[in-house]
């Protein structure tokens, strides 16, 4: 794949060097808070790197990048397209910042910018689709100014930290995306 340059950032291929970086994130309580469930319990060093082999190794239904810095190309964080649907042309979009220290800085909504105008014009997806957790209310924020909408609520989905929450399941079509003026920005 090839790598993709904004103002700030770049989105580029998983190296083995990612590992560490990876690691410090996996089983931070601050970091996995706003994740799925998949991080409910702590993760081995073994199933962390089995995970990095296997998005290096790649697979026919996703796509998925480091966020990078552009100068040096250290890791920020990950952002991935999973469960691509090629018959119907949808995408569902997975991202995580990978330490506090670069939280609202603007690094996840230009990465999702730069995943959305790769998703649409480069692997021709139709629709793109994610899920946050209500509390999320800085990655909901993000996903609206990127052009998502809310299409659905989970009401009492997760039962996290002692309390149920809601999802909220959002999506952007290629079509609302266009109309947003976004094929003139690139």
């Amino acid at each position: 794949m090839p790598r993709l340059y904004g103002t700030s950032i770049m989105l580029r291929e998983y190296q083995s060097d990612d590992l560490p970086w990876i690691r410090q994130w996996v089983n931070d309580p601050s970091i996995v808070y706003f994740l799925s469930d998949i991080f409910l319990y702590p993760h081995t060093s073994e199933s962390t790197e089995a995970y990095l082999d296997a998005v290096m190794e790649g697979s026919a239904d996703s796509r998925g990048f480091v966020i990078a810095d552009i100068k040096d190309e250290a890791y920020i964080g990950q952002v991935n397209l999973d469960a691509i649907d090629w018959k119907n042309r949808v995408g569902r979009i997975g991202i995580v910042i990978g330490s506090s220290e670069y939280f609202g800085r603007g690094y996840g909504t230009e990465a999702m910018r730069m995943l959305i105008s790769f998703a649409f014009l480069e692997l021709n997806l139709n629709r793109l689709e994610l899920e946050v957790y209500d509390y999320n209310e800085r990655a909901i924020r993000s996903y609206l100014s990127c052009g998502f909408i809310q299409e659905g609520r989970l009401r009492e989905r997760q039962y996290k930290n002692g309390r149920y929450i809601d999802v909220i399941q959002m999506g952007l079509l290629r079509s609302d995306w266009d109309k947003q003026g976004n094929i003139a920005k690139q």
